[in-house]
């Protein structure tokens, strides 16, 4: 009888052991199908570009939420189609050279992610911008098929607040903040 209920413990404990790891889940960005896309009003046009994103992982526990990694965008790959606004894009609003990366630490991924469907998703984590820190939420759908995840994630940076400098001159008036969008596209497996 001793016997008997030791094999159960262990086993029990195998299990529970087995489906807590299964709830640890990692995230890794898939760099060619993956970018930031932002788009900047002003008075006469909209300006669209892009940027491209860096090797990103990010891994959470399905059943607590907690999470830990980094989304990447590589700020020096700042593309709007002319070369004259991206130069200086580049030296006087961003200063890419100095503060190359964009960087979303994540803190917590809640929602009810299934192995294929879409689910509604909370993320938590800090923007890391123009070397100063930023909490963020954001909620976005996430769509899984066949182990890949995807999502458009959109909001806004109110870069001027966020201490980055307005591009704005005395004809040409830009919009406060920037509209983002990122396209992320990744492998999705538990650990």
């Amino acid at each position: 009888m001793f016997r008997v209920r030791q094999l159960v413990l262990l086993f029990a404990s195998v299990f529970a052991a087995t489906a807590a790891l299964a709830q640890q889940t990692t995230f890794q960005l898939d760099l060619a199908k993956s970018s930031v896309e932002f788009t900047l009003g002003d008075v006469l046009h909209t300006v669209h570009g892009k940027f491209r994103m860096k090797d990103s992982t990010v891994r959470f526990d399905r059943a607590t939420g907690v999470a830990s990694g980094t989304l990447i965008a590589d700020a020096t790959t700042g593309d709007t189609d002319n070369g004259a606004r991206d130069k200086k894009m580049h030296k006087e609003v961003l200063e890419s050279a100095k503060y190359p990366e964009f960087r979303f630490n994540v803190q917590t991924v809640r929602g009810n992610i299934s192995a294929n469907g879409t689910a509604q998703v909370e993320i938590t984590g800090v923007m890391s911008i123009h070397g100063s820190d930023h909490p963020m939420t954001v909620t976005t759908p996430v769509t899984v098929s066949n182990g890949v995840a995807s999502s458009d994630v959109h909001f806004e940076v109110p870069y001027v607040q966020w201490g980055i400098k307005d591009p704005s001159t005395f004809i040409l008036r830009v919009a406060k903040k920037v509209d983002i969008t990122v396209h992320a596209v990744g492998k999705l497996s538990p650990e």
